[in-house]
C-alpha cells in the first residue's frame, strides 16, 4: 500500500532500487549533493589567491575570508546531509514505528528548510562580495571558480526548497491508521461473528409434540362429591 505512512508502504516491504532511484526526492537529493560539491570544491581549490601586496593567500571574494569559509561550510554540510538523508530514505521503509517515521520526516523538513535559508544567505553574501572585488590578476585567475560557486549556490537554493516542499507533503500525508489496525487484527478481522447453531433439518414436528407432563387432571376424581348448595 504505497503512500500509507508518510509516503511509504508497509514496514518491512522489499525496496525496489529502480523505483527508488526514480523518485523525485531521490533525484533532488542527488542534485543537491552535486551542487554542494560544485560550491565548496572551487572555493577550496581556487578560492584563495596571492595578494597583490605580498605572498600571503587571500579569499577571492573581496579578500573576505569569512565568505570563503561560509561557502565551504555550507557546501560540506549539504554534502554530508545529502548522504545521510539518502541512507535514511533507504531505511525508511524498514521503520515500523509510526512515531519514528514522523520524527524522520520532521528532521528532514527542519533541516531542508534551514539549509534553504542558509543557501539563500550564502548566495546573497557571495554575490555581494564578488561585486565588491577589485579587478586584478587574482580576480581574473579565480574568476571562473567564484562565478561557479555563486551559480551553484543559487541552484542549491532551488533544490533545497524543493526538498522542503517534498518533506512538507510527506508530513501532511501522515499515516493511514487503518493499515496498522488491519495488521494488528490479522486476516480474520473482517469475518463476521458466528450466529446461533441451526438444526440439521431432520427435526420434525414430532420432536416436541407432547407436553412435558402427560398426565391429565381429572375434573371429578374418585371419592369426591361435589357439594350441592
Amino acid at each position: 500500500m504505497e503512500g500509507a505512512s508518510f509516503g511509504a508502504g508497509r514496514a518491512g516491504a522489499a525496496l525496489d532500487p529502480v523505483s527508488f532511484a526514480r523518485r523525485p526526492q531521490t533525484l533532488l537529493r542527488v542534485a543537491s549533493w552535486v551542487f554542494s560539491i560544485a560550491v565548496f570544491g572551487p572555493i577550496v581549490n581556487e578560492g584563495y589567491v596571492n595578494a597583490d601586496s605580498g605572498p600571503e593567500l587571500r579569499c577571492v571574494f573581496n579578500g573576505n575570508a569569512g565568505a570563503c569559509r561560509f561557502g565551504v561550510a555550507l557546501g560540506l554540510g549539504a554534502f554530508l546531509a545529502c548522504v545521510a538523508f539518502l541512507l535514511l530514505d533507504v531505511r525508511f521503509q524498514q521503520i515500523s514505528s509510526v512515531r519514528d517515521r514522523r520524527r524522520a520526516v520532521l528532521l528532514d523538513l527542519g533541516f531542508s528548510g534551514l539549509w534553504s535559508f542558509l543557501w539563500f544567505v550564502g548566495f546573497c553574501f557571495l554575490t555581494n562580495q564578488w561585486q565588491r572585488t577589485a579587478p586584478g590578476p587574482g580576480a581574473a585567475q579565480a574568476g571562473d571558480a567564484a562565478r561557479a560557486a555563486i551559480a551553484f549556490s543559487f541552484f542549491s537554493v532551488l533544490s533545497w526548497v524543493a526538498l522542503t516542499v517534498k518533506a512538507l507533503q510527506r508530513l501532511r500525508l501522515g499515516t493511514d491508521m487503518s493499515l496498522f489496525a488491519t495488521e494488528q487484527l490479522g486476516a480474520g478481522a473482517g469475518q463476521a461473528y458466528p450466529g446461533y447453531p441451526v438444526g440439521s433439518g431432520m427435526e420434525g414436528t414430532e420432536t416436541y409434540q407432547s407436553p412435558p407432563f402427560t398426565e391429565t387432571l381429572n375434573a371429578s376424581p374418585k371419592g369426591y362429591q361435589v357439594p350441592a348448595y
